[in-house]
């Protein structure tokens, strides 16, 4: 029972891990687990300590904030960053990629349209020295 440590240390009510205790009354108090944030009737949050008592939970709360909005704005521009590097490689290195491999594809088919060429002409000629007509 949390209710015993009352007007006694923090340290010793926030050994049950269950206790909530309010510096500005000197009270030990169950956490009122249906309720994220204890209600300000029970204890205002800058006197409210809950598992160690150098941290007050509107300091919690500031704190996770400014954390959680640092940690989604660096993750935003890392966002962004990546996206614009991506872009921009895609940019420079891709109509070149792009015009080389257009034109390898161009001088491969050159060259089988050349073979194709020689291999018709010695047919026709070979057919003509076989009808004697050349």
């Amino acid at each position: 029972d949390c209710h015993q440590y009352t007007n006694r240390s923090c340290e010793e009510c926030l050994k049950n891990v269950t206790c909530l205790w309010c510096a500005s009354s000197g009270r030990c108090m169950e956490y009122p687990v249906r309720r994220i944030l204890p209600p300000a009737n029970l204890c205002e949050l800058r006197s409210a300590r809950w598992g160690v008592c150098w941290v007050n939970f509107e300091a919690l709360i500031i704190a996770m904030s400014v954390v959680g909005g640092t940690l989604l704005i660096m993750l935003g521009v890392c966002c962004c960053c990546c996206c614009c590097k991506k872009k921009s490689k895609k940019q420079v290195s891709g109509p070149d990629k792009d015009d080389e491999r257009a034109a390898r594809e161009r001088e491969k088919r050159r060259v089988r349209q050349e073979e194709r060429r020689a291999e018709m002409k010695s047919r026709h000629d070979e057919i003509r020295r076989k009808y004697g007509t050349v």
